[in-house]
């Protein structure tokens, strides 16, 4: 994923940025690309495509929730059926993608009526998760769960909770160990694969210039896409979103690597399991420190960095922010 400042026009964006893909997928406007997208992931093809779809929630956004790392992009939407539909992004893995999922799904369901109302008004809700990293151990790219009888495999509970993981790794593996005419095949047969060679910020232009022709809803999501990188605001959003991206990968990788490292070199100096012990215990708290500071240079609120290192209050708001 790179940023956009200063760059050729030529060059092409990552479509799955998640501020970016809100933009172009999420607001009132995005429907023709909206549904289309929907379509492939459901596997409506014919008769049997959803032929509308509206779009809740405009969001407004601030250079302050840009940054914030925590902060969703999500997109909510109904299909004509009354099936509610979310759709996330995650480009790097937090390692709660499980129950992440199954929070948004839950938020959708049980928002979707009022007090006093019979339940039988529940509507199904879809859950569509995108990430871009490698996610649960099956071999295909695309998954779908739903609630099922754990012997007789074929018995569904309810069609109420369906959950898609789309996982972009497996699809770059997949994409590697095809041939040519392989893709082309699969570029014709599956309009998933169409959409995700066109969120692929790797793909050559000549296959961007093949799907558009195979697909006009992906047509309608490249023009909005050229619409909003000519307007000052989405770039400057964008790159603040890719750098507190990067920020917040930073901070975890010096979690996981600087803490351990610093504290077992100090406790093999002092050659005993006290003495590494006491190093590991001084290696973790300087990088929470580190981790802590970093965070607040990015613009994150005190409360959540407190949850995020285990610091209280007061230690953070001493931290230096140069």
């Amino acid at each position: 994923m790179k940023t956009i400042s200063n760059t050729p026009s030529k060059w092409r964006c990552n479509p799955l940025n998640d501020y970016l893909f809100y933009k172009v997928m999420g607001e009132k406007g995005d429907e023709v690309q909206l549904l289309g997208f929907l379509n492939a992931v459901l596997g409506r093809t014919g008769e049997d495509r959803f032929t509308s779809v509206e779009i809740l929630e405009n969001k407004t956004f601030t250079p302050q929730t840009i940054g914030d790392k925590s902060v969703t992009f999500d997109i909510r939407a109904v299909l004509q059926d009354k099936t509610r539909v979310n759709v996330e992004v995650q480009l790097r893995n937090q390692h709660n993608m499980d129950k992440r999922s199954l929070y948004y799904w839950g938020k959708e369901y049980v928002t979707s009526i009022k007090e006093g109302e019979d339940y039988l008004e529940l509507p199904d809700v879809i859950a569509i998760n995108i990430v871009d990293f490698d996610y649960l151990p099956s071999r295909n790219f695309h998954t779908c769960f739903h609630l099922r009888e754990d012997r007789e495999r074929n018995i569904i509970l309810t069609n109420s909770l369906e959950i898609h993981f789309i996982n972009m790794v497996k699809y770059h593996k997949g994409l590697r160990s095809g041939s040519k005419a392989m893709l082309n095949e699969l570029l014709f047969a599956d309009p998933l694969i169409r959409w995700l060679a066109w969120f692929d910020e790797d793909s050559p232009p000549e296959l961007i210039a093949e799907v558009k022709k195979m697909d006009s809803a992906i047509v309608a999501a490249a023009d909005r896409l050229g619409e909003l990188l000519a307007n000052e605001d989405v770039v400057r959003f964008y790159d603040m979103r890719f750098k507190a991206m990067c920020d917040w990968t930073s901070a975890q990788n010096y979690a996981t690597k600087t803490g351990y490292a610093e504290g077992h070199a100090a406790g093999l100096a002092d050659g005993h399991a006290e003495g590494l012990a006491a190093g590991l215990a001084e290696g973790m708290e300087a990088e929470k420190l580190e981790i802590a500071r970093k965070m607040k240079v990015a613009g994150l609120p005190s409360a959540e960095i407190a949850v995020f290192t285990g610091l209280s209050p007061e230690a953070i708001n001493k931290l230096s922010s140069e």
